[in-house]
């Protein structure tokens, strides 16, 4: 949390600093105008790279696959188009890493690798595994036979909705 509040302070301020330093360099309307233009080639980019994951994400869902990775580059899109929009030229620079295909991937490969290590480890020694749910937290491979509870189970005869039966 802490770490979040440092970079909504820090973020601007380097902004601010870069975009003073650009400006006094080639000057207010120019630097304005570079701004501009890096957010309509940003959008633009985002666009074309958002059509081609949602593409790619149809195609993995029609084939039975689950579309992990291409819900975590959309979100990096996402995320990389909200930087393009905001002026600057560092936000801008980390946007386009994030719409470039192959630091996309990268990030959501690392991203991906750092998911499945948490929930490995909240299944086999956290969450689950304390409670006698077995290796995929429903039963299946337990190996202790006092967790599986056994019974049957009946429905009510009246069906009605509950505010009829009164």
């Amino acid at each position: 949390m802490r770490f979040l509040f440092a970079l909504f302070i820090a973020v601007p301020i380097i902004e601010m600093l870069v975009l003073i330093q650009v400006g006094q360099e080639i000057g207010a309307l120019w630097t304005i105008a570079l701004v501009l233009i890096t957010a309509f080639i940003g959008i633009n980019l985002l666009r074309h790279q958002g059509l081609a994951t949602l593409t790619r994400a149809n195609w993995r869902i029609q084939s039975g696959q689950i579309p992990a990775k291409e819900i975590l580059e959309g979100i990096l899109l996402a995320v990389g188009g909200a930087l393009l929009l905001t002026p600057g030229f560092v936000t801008d620079g980390i946007g386009f890493l994030l719409l470039v295909p192959v630091t996309r991937q990268f990030f959501a490969s690392r991203l991906m690798g750092r998911f499945k290590s948490f929930a490995s480890a909240n299944v086999a020694g956290g969450s689950f595994g304390t409670q006698g749910f077995g290796q995929n937290g429903f039963g299946a491979g337990s190996t202790n036979d006092e967790s599986i509870i056994d019974g049957e189970f009946e429905a009510p005869h009246n069906t009605q909705p509950r505010d009829k039966l009164e």
